[in-house]
């Protein structure tokens, strides 16, 4: 059995290491339920990713990358203004967006 670790983060928390590389963080202030659902989806669009290009699809792939890019978006790990520069309305309808979007999406 493996050992699940956390990534180094920055000083800040803004940011986590992976093999020397900085990337944004999730936003802390997620309800883990929320967090949850959001994660589900975003594996559940890179698979969709993966296989839009195994079957050479040029449009399946345009959606699901979509749908990584809205499961990112509403995580706070992409979009302007980052998270820590958001009021918590803002970042509550970031996620719930987010969701929104994903579950409509399906």
């Amino acid at each position: 059995m493996t050992e699940e670790r956390e990534p180094e983060r920055t000083a800040d928390g803004r940011y986590v290491l992976v093999r020397g590389r900085r990337w944004r963080a999730t936003d802390p202030a997620l309800p883990e339920e929320v967090a949850r659902r959001l994660r589900h989806h975003l594996m559940a669009a890179r698979r969709a990713v993966g296989a839009a290009l195994r079957a050479e699809d040029a449009a399946a792939e345009r959606a699901a990358r979509e749908r990584v890019g809205i499961a990112k978006r509403a995580l706070g790990e992409r979009g302007e203004p980052p998270w820590w520069e958001q009021d918590t309305a803002a970042r509550e309808r970031r996620w719930a967006e987010g969701l929104r979007a994903l579950d409509e999406s399906g």
